[in-house]
């Protein structure tokens, strides 16, 4: 979201990026301070939940704010990094549109910045490797999720899974994207992405399935659509960030296999 970018700052010192609470709540649409502090609050606490230091996160300031007078008044206000953004929207009201834009945003965006510092010294392949390890494992907590949303049978999975990759490939289908690559009926589209279009179906992944356990759905086309908005969303950000679009990102020359072969082969000589 462009206005989430425009509200972010930049630290002087160690150069990390932080919203103001108060700024954040106009963004979010929420009128009263006492209503976004209680959100907050519950961010806090999954904050502690997760064994992460709340002040490195959440830092209490005081700002002077002009009044219509002339005169200057002296409010609290709270620094945020990243991570507590991201905790604040999930505890979000999520019936409002602009809460689950912001979401989508500071999930991709801390997730992003996890992989940063995760493998800023890994090379491109050993990065797909790390990532098609974890989209597997997502996948298969999707399948769950999606299964106790009434996705039941395979032929019914086959088509919440076209759901997310149309909302996040521009209509595009899981067939569609099949083609483009010009892969072999055999092969697996994921199986032949680059980091960031594996990540960018990661991140969908892993946000529809906290969306489908979180909204308690029951009904596999509310599942079905809701896989569609949330890659859709994905989508959005991306072009907000300035990315590019998954359908336009180069196939590589090696598969997952055949780089899983090559490491293999590296352990065993």
């Amino acid at each position: 979201m462009e206005k989430l970018e425009a509200i972010k700052h930049i630290g002087t010192k160690k150069g990390i990026e932080y919203w103001y609470a108060r700024e954040l709540q106009s963004i979010l649409e929420y009128t009263e301070w006492r209503n976004f502090i209680v959100v907050i609050e519950k961010a806090k606490e999954a904050c502690k939940g997760s064994d992460v230091n709340v002040s490195d996160h959440f830092v209490d300031v005081n700002k002077m704010v002009a009044l219509g007078s002339g005169a200057k008044r002296k409010i609290d206000d709270i620094a945020m990094t990243r991570y507590a953004c991201y905790l604040t929207v999930q505890n979000g009201d999520p019936s409002k549109e602009v809460i689950a834009n912001a979401q989508s945003y500071f999930a991709i965006q801390t997730r992003r910045q996890e992989l940063a510092d995760q493998f800023p010294e890994l090379p491109e392949n050993e990065q797909r490797l790390a990532l098609r390890a974890e989209l597997k494992r997502h996948n298969t907590q999707l399948a769950s999720a999606a299964k106790a949303a009434g996705v039941v049978a395979p032929v019914e999975y086959a088509l919440f899974q076209n759901k997310g990759y149309k909302g996040l490939y521009n209509d595009l289908t899981q067939k569609d994207i099949h083609k483009r690559k010009k892969l072999k009926k055999s092969q697996n589209i994921l199986d032949h992405m680059g980091s960031t279009e594996l990540a960018a179906n990661l991140f969908r992944a892993t946000q529809t399935e906290e969306k489908l356990r979180r909204d308690g759905i029951k009904d596999k086309e509310r599942a079905n659509l809701t896989h569609y908005h949330v890659g859709k969303k994905v989508r959005q950000t991306i072009k907000e960030l300035g990315g590019t679009m998954p359908e336009k990102l180069p196939t590589p020359d090696k598969s997952i296999q055949a780089l899983e072969k090559e490491q293999k082969k590296k352990l065993i000589d």
